[in-house]
């Protein structure tokens, strides 16, 4: 069984993202009563994609631009940067009251206090992206791509955009490209359109061979029974895991992987990280070890990106779940929020423990 990857492709991952910039102030102080902000680009699903293109696997991102606008500069560069293609329209930004990409307002935290998250969405560019704009035909069966990876973050961010990512994995399944869909609940984009978001989010699911979340995305998302989000000793928790990993297959039997993190947050700077897979029939368990963080956010996107570059690399499954395990690691060590690993050395040293200076 396995995952079956279309050869002769142009690219690795495909991801569709809104992007938007981070501000966050420096030296983990608080928003509140901070003066200086450091300033960058930053997507969920870039974050994701950035394990594949920072070790050379080809990446295209679909977006939307404000036209005209520094800040769509700003991310243009950035993507390049990050050895990434993108596509997508340039949107005119209809006046000061218009169109805009989205700030997302946070601190790092420190020690005993948590970070703190702020989403400034209003007017977003990102949430006008429709399939009209892009040539599917051409990306999927033209250029190729091995593996589309979905967000429920921008699968539920406007009627439109939720339209947009089923018609990608639609199009994706025609074409025998792969299909990874991390779901992403998020209360605040589901609210008032619970029955519209289950019927897309339960399609895209279906459509699906990578599967991706924690207890609260598969319960909330797809209506699968779980255990309690949050909470301490997630060691106790491993089997109440399994058994919903479990519950999904049934339900989702078209997927052959199904993957969860595993985190305890002792302090701000110090996490139990872990994470499970089932693979077809078989159990991937990496158990909670502590971990040094500089910054949380952007970890469990670098887990995926890293369970993704192990597929797409043909490793054996057990290989997967370690390099993801290692590069979601990898991104808690950086103030950005996607890791920019080296080589697949430095994900391996992590991997196994060893922090030793390399000469």
């Amino acid at each position: 069984m396995g995952i079956k990857l279309k050869q002769n492709c142009k690219y690795s991952i495909l991801v569709p993202t809104s992007i938007g910039i981070r501000i966050s102030p420096i030296d983990g102080q608080p928003v509140h009563s901070s003066e200086t902000f450091r300033m960058q680009t930053t997507s969920a699903e870039t974050n994701v994609a950035s394990i594949a293109s920072f070790l050379g696997m080809p990446v295209k991102v679909l977006t939307a631009f404000v036209k005209g606008s520094p800040i769509s500069k700003l991310i243009k560069s950035n993507l390049k940067s990050r050895n990434m293609d993108y596509e997508g329209p340039e949107v005119e930004q209809g006046g000061p009251w218009g169109y805009r990409h989205q700030f997302n307002i946070a601190d790092s935290g420190s020690g005993s206090r948590g970070p703190r998250v702020h989403n400034d969405r209003a007017g977003e560019v990102g949430r006008t992206l429709n399939v009209k704009d892009f040539d599917l035909d051409r990306i999927f069966a033209d250029e190729g791509v091995q593996i589309v990876h979905l967000s429920g973050l921008i699968a539920a961010l406007s009627p439109e955009t939720s339209q947009f990512c089923l018609e990608i994995s639609r199009k994706a399944k025609q074409h025998g490209t792969a299909i990874s869909f991390d779901l992403n609940y998020r209360a605040s984009f589901w609210k008032g359109r619970e029955k519209e978001l289950s019927e897309a989010f339960a399609e895209i699911a279906s459509l699906s061979d990578i599967l991706v979340g924690n207890e609260e995305d598969f319960q909330l998302c797809l209506g699968i029974e779980g255990p309690e989000p949050g909470g301490e000793n997630i060691e106790a928790k491993i089997e109440s895991f399994k058994e919903m990993i479990s519950r999904v297959k049934q339900k989702y039997s078209n997927a052959k992987v199904f993957a969860t993190t595993l985190r305890e947050v002792i302090s701000v700077n110090k996490h139990m990280w872990g994470g499970i897979m089932l693979e077809d029939e078989n159990w991937h368990l990496v158990m909670p070890r502590e971990i040094s963080v500089l910054d949380r956010i952007g970890g469990g996107d670098g887990f995926v990106g890293g369970l993704l570059y192990g597929i797409l690399k043909n490793w054996a499954p057990e290989k997967w779940i370690q390099f993801g395990w290692a590069t979601g690691a990898l991104a808690t060590t950086f103030l950005t929020d996607y890791a920019v690993p080296a080589d697949e050395e430095m994900v391996w040293s992590i991997w196994e423990g060893n922090a030793r200076v390399k000469r």
